[in-house]
């Protein structure tokens, strides 16, 4: 199968990359436009991949040729001012497309979703097509859809909600639900009744999957259900390639279950599930990053750095770590920080090998801890052997993977002078790079994709589709800064929360008060991420200042009180928890300081015992005095527990006086932090409320 994936929803003037997926590249594709609004003038050109930017709204059936048959792609089109961030028509914003040469990553800089559509099924959102509403506004709504069986029939639910920003009564809101294009529905049979969704179960074949949009002012990130027959093998139409033998991983499904929702219909089991969930497992680990080729390195008798990472495995497994992020381990030019690869196949040899690195990921697995690998997919070095026989060579065959300049250089970011943006127009680059993605796919849990926003969006669903079809429990981790809603829709389970970031630093430089933080964790919702997105939660990595040395110690200390207790999952960068000073340098293992040490190791054990915390725990403000604006209290709730946190980056104890009945005993130190209903704390206080 070559279907380009599921059709889109997009805004007139946003672009979206369309390609066929798990692509031949000696074999020919050709695009045209079947059928469009009356208005649009729009035609296709004759490249296996094109950049469609829609000229109407409307809904477009795009037709793709390729040596498998005949595939249709549906993208739905919406006027240019419900583009999300007030782009669309007339303005510079383009959604799911790599950007060329100096242009980065801007929050907002998407707003395709990247979900199906069906031409002709739509609900009470028909209706956005029409000029903006008013009284409306405020930022991107949100929704989520919800899957059951009764009898013969599936119904699929949405449940869209306004922006906390938006003035209008949830009620009002539209939704648009689209039928996947890729899966053979008989069309008549699918009913649309306001926010629900009905289709019998005779109406496919194995599986189809319902996608839906929610609309205000502008169009929210999308939200789909997959429908599917129970006991329906992996489809490696999602683009695993057949011919190369992969097989699914044992056991692998494609979705998980909505607790087990499914019917029987004759002979036909039906169930359904979400597809846009993270994994279970995901969800309350605690990430640590090495860098490494300095987290070990004062090891002078291992055989390897794999083997002198595993030997730190006990502390890291005493210390409460269960997820490991490991910087690029493939071979690469001469920065150690390994993101300038020469190699998309091979283990680094400073490193170690194939077999060294496959030992460490066993060994961290025996010790209860998942592996995320990084994942460099923008760029190659240019000490890559492709681009050294491209550069200033129009005639090598490795010229047009690349993106040029007039100027005869490469396409690039920011001026990095040692890296070379790849061409995702070329087929032969997607080939390339699909297969490294399933060769490394084999051996970890999951991927921390670099530099996620400047990648085409329609690639990375590829590779969502492809990796979840073997392994529905694999992770998908984004680097985008700012971060960006629509990288939740079909791309990443889990997101950098980069506000948080800089707001964390903001309080601790003293240049915000403390509440920004609230402020922080609310910009989620308010930017349009729906409330099942994940978080990353972190003050540095190796890209980053240590926060200890920009911040000083106390901030540091009620920063890292902070990672612990906002939902998200926490993330250190090797040596954080030591009091590490120096970004890249060798960790300083001899002269750790213990105070720090053991502050982690509270936080990770507190946050473990207090349900409150949980992933899916809620937060809220609170009423609270304090003497310092370097003080901010809020409660989080979960699982029938709730609890206080109160967070102090000043430089002396703060006393806080909150409006809640609280046991004394804060969680993370085990001391008694109230007396008469004032809190004194520290940096960190979590109380439990009685």
């Amino acid at each position: 199968m070559n279907h380009p994936g599921p059709p889109q929803f997009m805004a007139v003037g946003e672009t979206v990359q369309v390609a066929p997926r798990d692509p031949d590249p000696e074999a020919e594709y050709t695009w045209r436009v079947k059928s469009a609004p009356v208005s649009s003038q729009l035609s296709l050109g004759d490249d296996p991949v094109v950049d469609f930017t829609p000229d109407a709204a409307g809904t477009f059936v795009l037709e793709l040729t390729g040596p498998l048959g005949v595939d249709e792609l549906t993208v739905r089109v919406f006027p240019g001012e419900l583009a999300p961030g007030g782009r669309g028509a007339g303005s510079s914003g383009q959604s799911g497309v790599s950007g060329m040469s100096g242009v980065s990553g801007v929050s907002g800089v998407s707003g395709v979703s990247g979900m199906s559509g069906m031409s002709g099924v739509s609900g009470s959102g028909s209706g956005a097509l029409g000029p903006k509403r008013e009284g409306t506004g405020g930022g991107r709504p949100r929704i989520r859809l919800s899957g059951r069986v009764e009898g013969d029939t599936v119904v699929v639910e949405a449940d869209p909600q306004p922006n906390p920003n938006s003035t209008t009564p949830r009620e009002a809101l539209d939704v648009e639900f689209l039928v996947d294009d890729r899966w053979p529905v008989d069309r008549s049979k699918v009913d649309v009744d306001g926010w629900t969704l009905t289709l019998p179960v005779d109406a496919f074949e194995e599986k189809t999957r319902v996608h839906a949009v929610s609309i205000d002012s502008e169009y929210s990130v999308a939200d789909a259900i997959e429908i599917r027959v129970k006991g329906t093998t992996v489809d490696f139409g999602e683009g695993v390639r057949t011919d190369g033998g992969h097989a699914p991983r044992a056991g692998a499904r494609q979705i998980r279950s909505d607790g087990g929702v499914a019917a029987e219909s004759g002979t036909k089991q039906v169930e359904t599930g979400r597809l846009y969930e993270p994994p279970e497992w995901s969800k309350d680990v605690t990430l640590y990053e090495i860098y490494v080729r300095g987290f070990a390195s004062d090891d002078d008798e291992a055989a390897n750095t794999f083997e002198a990472i595993e030997k730190r495995l006990d502390y890291l497994q005493d210390l409460g770590v269960d997820c490991l992020w490991l910087t690029p381990v493939l071979e690469n030019d001469h920065a150690p920080h390994g993101y300038n690869i020469v190699d998309f196949y091979d283990i680094a040899e400073d490193l170690g090998d194939m077999e060294a690195y496959q030992e460490f990921v066993d060994t961290a697995h025996d010790h209860g801890m998942k592996v995320l690998f990084d994942l460099v997919l923008n760029h190659s070095a240019r000490q890559h052997p492709f681009f050294q026989d491209a550069y200033k060579n129009p005639d090598s065959e490795y010229y047009d993977w690349y993106e040029w300049q007039e100027n005869g250089e490469p396409g690039t970011y920011f001026d990095w002078e040692y890296i070379a943006n790849f061409d995702y127009h070329n087929l032969e680059v997607r080939r390339y790079l699909l297969d490294a993605v399933q060769q490394w796919f084999e051996v970890v849990d999951g991927f921390r994709c670099d530099m996620a926003w400047a990648v085409p969006f329609t690639f990375w669903q590829e590779l969502r589709d492809r990796v979840k079809s073997q392994d529905p429990d694999f992770l998908l981790l984004d680097e985008t800064i700012p971060y960006i809603p629509d990288f939740h829709e079909g791309m990443f389970d889990m997101h950098f929360d980069t506000t948080l970031y800089f707001t964390l630093r903001q309080v601790g430089n003293g240049h915000q008060s403390a509440d920004a933080i609230l402020d922080a964790i609310e910009q989620r919702t308010q930017v349009g991420f729906p409330d099942h997105a994940s978080f990353m939660l972190y003050q540095e990595n190796h890209d980053e200042t240590r926060y200890i040395v920009e911040c000083g110690d106390e901030a540091a200390f009620a920063s890292a009180g902070a990672l612990f207790t906002l939902p998200g999952v926490p993330m250190l960068y090797g040596g954080q928890e030591l009091g590490q000073r120096g970004r890249r340098d060798a960790l300083a293992w001899d002269h750790a300081r213990e105070e720090i040490q053991e502050h982690y190791r509270h936080l990770i054990e507190m946050r473990s015992e207090t349900p409150a915390l949980d992933f899916r725990g809620g937060i809220d403000r609170i009423d609270y005095e304090a003497d310092s604006d370097r003080v901010t209290a809020f409660r989080r709730e979960s699982k029938g527990q709730s609890v206080v946190v109160v967070l102090n980056f000043g430089d002396a104890p703060g006393y806080v006086e909150i409006d809640a009945d609280v046991d004394g005993t804060n969680l993370v130190s085990g001391e008694r932090v109230v007396d008469e209903g004032t809190v004194e704390v520290e940096s960190v206080a979590v109380l439990e409320e009685r």
